[in-house]
């Protein structure tokens, strides 16, 4: 299955180790990586994908394919903007956001609007929203996206 991880693009140490064992974890269970294509959680979750041989595709906001994170197999240039959101939250069959801010947030309502089952992982400012799931773990987050998907 292809499972859109959405974060923030500049993050600490910790929230970037989360991610690359998140990525890792995905590619290691045979599922595609998609996400922004830029830093942070989408550089990491990308760089752990690719460790364990995974396939990532990233979702760019501007109109260069070339922006894309060195960890992007198949990079898409969209010339969106911040718009480009609804396509990564919609290209994934599932969602599993990590740490992040008003950007993440929004990738988090497109896919409750796409009925993309989500985890969250250190995702403090969702509340209760129908379809989310917090996870305290990448390995949680996983089997939950695998078990609703």
């Amino acid at each position: 299955m292809r499972v859109s991880v959405v974060g923030g693009s500049v993050v600490p140490d910790p929230v970037e180790s989360i991610a690359e064992d998140l990525g890792r974890l995905l590619a290691q269970r045979g599922h595609t990586v998609v996400c922004g294509g830029l830093g942070g959680v989408m550089k990491a979750a990308c760089r752990g994908a690719k460790d364990a041989g995974g396939t990532t595709i990233g979702v760019l906001p501007g109109e260069d394919r070339e922006d894309a994170n060195s960890y992007v197999d198949i990079s898409i240039a969209t010339g969106l903007g911040h718009a480009r959101n609804a396509l990564v939250a919609m290209n994934g069959d599932a969602v599993i956001a990590v740490d992040g801010g008003g950007g993440t947030l929004s990738e988090i309502g497109y896919a409750n609007v796409f009925d993309r089952p989500t985890a969250g992982i250190r995702t403090q400012q969702v509340g209760s929203l129908e379809g989310f799931e917090p996870c305290d773990s990448p390995e949680a987050a996983v089997a939950f996206v695998e078990d609703a998907v």
